[in-house]
C-alpha cells in the first residue's frame, strides 16, 4: 500500500485563476517523467484555491518529486501567480482504494 503523499494548497492572485489552472494542467507532462510519483492530481478547491495531491512509494520518491521539475516550475511562477507561498504538507495515507 502507498502510504506517503503531498498535499499542496495554492491561492491564486486575483485575475490569475485561469493561469494557475493552466499551470496545473501543464504540470502533468512533467510529472509523467517521474517514475516514483505514483499518482498526481491537480485540483480546484474553490474559485481561487487550487491544489496538488500526489503519492509516492517511499521517502526517496517524495523527495525526488520535491526536487523535480514541477516543484521548480511552481516556485519560479509562484510570485507572479500566487497570492501567498504554496502550503506544502507531507502527509501519511491511512487508507486507500
Amino acid at each position: 500500500m502507498i502510504t506517503l503523499g503531498l498535499l499542496v494548497r495554492l491561492e491564486a492572485k486575483p485575475g490569475k485563476e485561469q493561469e494557475v489552472a493552466d499551470f496545473l494542467k501543464s504540470g502533468l507532462s512533467l510529472v509523467m517523467e517521474e517514475p516514483d510519483t505514483i499518482t498526481w492530481y491537480g485540483i480546484k478547491i474553490g474559485e481561487s484555491t487550487f491544489g496538488i495531491f500526489d503519492t509516492f512509494p517511499d521517502e526517496a520518491g517524495r523527495n525526488a518529486h520535491l526536487a523535480g521539475k514541477v516543484a521548480a516550475a511552481l516556485m519560479a511562477n509562484a510570485p507572479e501567480l500566487l497570492a501567498s507561498d504554496p502550503v506544502i504538507e507531507k502527509i501519511e495515507i491511512l487508507a486507500s482504494k
